[in-house]
């Protein structure tokens, strides 16, 4: 191989004066052709940014960019950038979307040689089948499809990912990673991939490269396993576990060191003060139902929609019960309904047929006592982080003083580590800031249970730990029921006392119920080597590898008859 792109003495910064911020710092970086190189790295290391001056999006402060010894000044065709969002234009099909690329890039061939090249993207990226649809009819692993395809149809000499497959679940993440693998090796691109996931970069890249938080890269990991890479044996290998601790236990030293997240260790000397939410002072309702013993309680839950293709049942016969204190999570594939379920404990959505019940009193409305943690922080951007909290606090607490309404806002936002940042608004807090801040406006409501969907799954690998951490601890003071929803396998077993299994969706019902047996605290790194915590991590992934495979054969089931219909 030889040299393809060359990074020399790249500074960049942004904002003026005493708030200007240097996210990059003098870095240098040679990429080989052909090569596949992952860049891994906390939240607000400057990744993205790299990957914004490699696609000539923007441009450095100082040093250099040249690809193939011309100097990147500006975005370029020789230059494919695929992003964590789909962007695909929805008035298009998933054939017009990639034929906006090879409009753009080949003008001159003849229509029928264009539409040939969008034929053979597809196909490559299996989706040849969903070429006259639209992308409100793609899950999202086929909406990233289409969307990888679409980079490929440039025929650039480099393909530039950005966190592309961030926002998908575990499976479909997993099948896409293998797919990606496959199409890299078939056409020989270089590849710059920015993840925030140690396991992808280990199972993908050739080298993996930490960016720290003080905008400076260090030395380049060697990832020496030949291809192809079966993700079974991969997980099993000692020697892979041994480079997958390391490599996280340096990306938490990074964190540590630069203390990216705000984290602050000072407290303001606030105390929780001795008031109740104003629901308590009313009498406590009498438990009703098959489940009556259960703190939170689903009795034969279904949710159906009224779509354009007619009534579709999107979960059905839902038998569940917490009890209080516990800590549950819900895994599945995108669309199986997992956050239907939590919008109607949430009394966002009313089920269909069957009730629910928390603490007897059947839920027919939101109510302060549920509080919800979102994967987006939702903020009111023109408030401070404590005028955020206040605002719930307000609510909950009306017949509280205003200065221990005060003193509840400050408690919790200390407790998440955010001392220092009270006074500060949305956008001058990292991602992992504005999250503490959801999460202590969560606790701040003292509720009778407490919501989570997805609320780290768009943060990188140490941010989402160190708020499991504070996530934990909170947890820990309130007992509080929490039900949580996450893609995340690992995440799961680290932070639940049980794990409800859904099938795939529609008509998705609970599959199983894994009972998580270790003690508390829990330590990730002592978990990661228990042959127990293996098994039962394998055990998982083969539920939702099955399910899913039954939904794929399923389909082709179904589908056969329409198809061989359209051909005949």
């Amino acid at each position: 191989m030889s040299a393809m792109l060359e990074v020399r003495g790249v500074s960049k910064s942004y904002g003026d004066g005493a708030a200007r911020r240097k996210v990059l710092d003098g870095v240098d970086l040679t990429v080989e052709r052909g090569e596949f190189l992952a860049i891994v790295g906390c939240s607000g290391a400057g990744k993205s940014t790299l990957l914004s001056l490699l696609a000539g999006l923007t441009r450095p402060d100082a040093g250099s960019i040249r690809l193939d010894g011309r100097e990147i000044v500006e975005p370029g065709t020789d230059r494919a950038i695929v992003f964590q969002h789909y962007s695909l234009l929805p008035w298009l099909t998933v054939a017009g979307n990639v034929r906006l690329a090879v409009d753009q890039v080949f003008p001159g061939e003849p229509a029928s040689a264009r539409e040939r090249r969008i034929d053979r993207m597809l196909e490559l990226v299996n989706l040849a089948a969903a070429r006259d649809k639209y992308p409100s009819q793609l899950s999202g692993g086929m909406k990233q499809r289409v969307a990888v395809a679409r980079a490929l149809a440039m025929d650039p000499e480099i393909l530039l990912l950005d966190e592309p497959f961030g926002a998908l679940d575990a499976l479909t993440r997993g099948t896409l990673q293998i797919e990606l693998e496959r199409i890299w090796e078939a056409d020989q691109k270089t590849v710059v991939m920015i993840t925030n996931d140690v396991d992808e970069a280990l199972l993908l890249a050739d080298r993996i490269v930490l960016l720290t938080a003080d905008g400076k890269l260090e030395t380049p990991i060697e990832v020496g396993f030949a291809r192809p890479r079966e993700r079974d044996s991969f997980d099993h290998d000692p020697e892979i576990k041994r480079m997958r601790l390391d490599l996280a236990d340096r990306l938490r030293a990074v964190g540590t060191r630069a203390d990216e997240n705000g984290r602050d260790a000072a407290e303001s000397g606030v105390r929780l003060p001795t008031v109740r939410p104003d629901r308590e002072h009313s009498a406590p309702a009498t438990p009703r139902g098959p489940h009556a013993n259960g703190f939170l309680a689903l009795d034969s839950v279904r949710k159906v929609y009224d779509t354009a293709h007619g009534r579709q049942v999107i979960v059905e016969d839902i038998e569940l019960a917490l009890r209080e204190g516990e800590f549950v999570s819900i895994i599945g594939h995108s669309g199986c309904g997992k956050t239907t379920v939590m919008s109607m404990i949430a009394g966002l959505t009313l089920p269909t047929e069957g009730t629910i019940r928390l603490a007897g009193e059947e839920i027919v409305r939101p109510g302060p006592e549920r509080a919800m943690v979102f994967q987006s922080h939702s903020l009111l951007p023109w408030m401070t982080a404590r005028e955020n909290v206040a605002l719930g606090v307000e609510r909950a607490f009306a017949r509280a003083k205003p200065d221990e309404r005060a003193a509840i806002v400050d408690f919790y936002l200390d407790r998440v580590g955010l001392a220092r940042w009270k006074d500060a608004r949305p956008g001058s807090l990292s991602a992992g800031m504005r999250q503490r801040v959801g999460v202590a406006r969560a606790f701040a409501l003292s509720p009778k249970l407490l919501l989570l969907d997805e609320p780290f799954g768009s943060l990188d690998s140490v941010t989402r730990a160190d708020l499991q951490d504070v996530l934990l601890e909170l947890w820990g003071g309130t007992r509080t029921a929490a039900l949580l929803v996450t893609h995340d396998v690992d995440e799961a077993l680290f932070l639940s006392d049980r794990i409800v299994l859904m099938t795939d969706g529609p008509a998705a019902v609970i599959g199983e119920i894994v009972q998580v047996p270790f003690a508390r605290p829990r330590d990730r790194r002592t978990l990661g080597h228990l042959p127990a915590y293996q098994a039962l991590r394998d055990r998982i992934i083969d539920f939702l590898e099955h399910t899913s495979a039954r939904a794929r054969a399923d389909a082709q089931h179904v589908a056969a008859p329409a198809l061989a219909a359209k051909a005949s």
